[in-house]
């Protein structure tokens, strides 16, 4: 590996124990993302210096993750492995993982729960505040479904607005202020 691949890799690899995955596996994505061909098991270990289990068990995580791509070289017996096309469609899978694994059985916990009407004044506190979160959590995810109907062309137009959007907001509560007052 070349020293910008290497240092590449190996961030990757300490981001990956912050991000819910073992270090290896995100070494071994972040050498799947830079390379400009498909890898097999074998050269995936070698350049790591990993086992073949470890490479063959981080491969699985991706795969679980749906991070990556196997294909096949006509003539050939082993698997080959890329990761997905554009940076979007591989932002898009990530997010939609953790939505699985994360946002959805968080609002079936808070759903079941609030179907409690709460014994005391303290379990309705809590309950509402439940209710809080659970209406912001669905709220997001229904955003993030619609996000994941755009095109990379359009999320990259989103994500560009950025404060052009809280401006505008701001200018529509002052426009519709007067009309939110209610007369003497």
């Amino acid at each position: 590996m070349s020293p910008v691949v290497e240092s590449f890799v190996a961030h990757f690899g300490e981001m990956g124990s912050r991000w819910g995955i073992n270090r290896t596996v995100g070494q071994v994505y972040a050498l799947l993302f830079v390379s400009p061909q498909p890898l097999n098991a074998d050269e995936i270990g070698e350049t790591l210096g990993i086992s073949r289990s470890n490479t063959s068990i981080s491969i699985k995580e991706l795969e679980a993750w749906q991070l990556v791509r196997l294909t096949r070289t006509p003539g050939d017996r082993r698997e080959y492995y890329s990761t997905l096309g554009s940076v979007w469609d591989i932002f898009k899978a990530v997010a939609a993982e953790r939505r699985r694994r994360e946002v959805e059985p968080t609002l079936t916990m808070l759903r079941q729960s609030l179907l409690d009407p709460g014994a005391n004044a303290a379990d309705r506190y809590a309950l509402e505040r439940m209710r809080e979160m659970y209406d912001l959590a669905e709220m997001s995810n229904n955003w993030f479904e619609e996000l994941q109907d755009l095109s990379p062309e359009s999320l990259l137009q989103l994500m560009s607005l950025g404060r052009k959007v809280q401006k505008l907001l701001a200018v529509k509560d002052r426009a519709t202020a007067p009309l939110r007052k209610k007369p003497r």
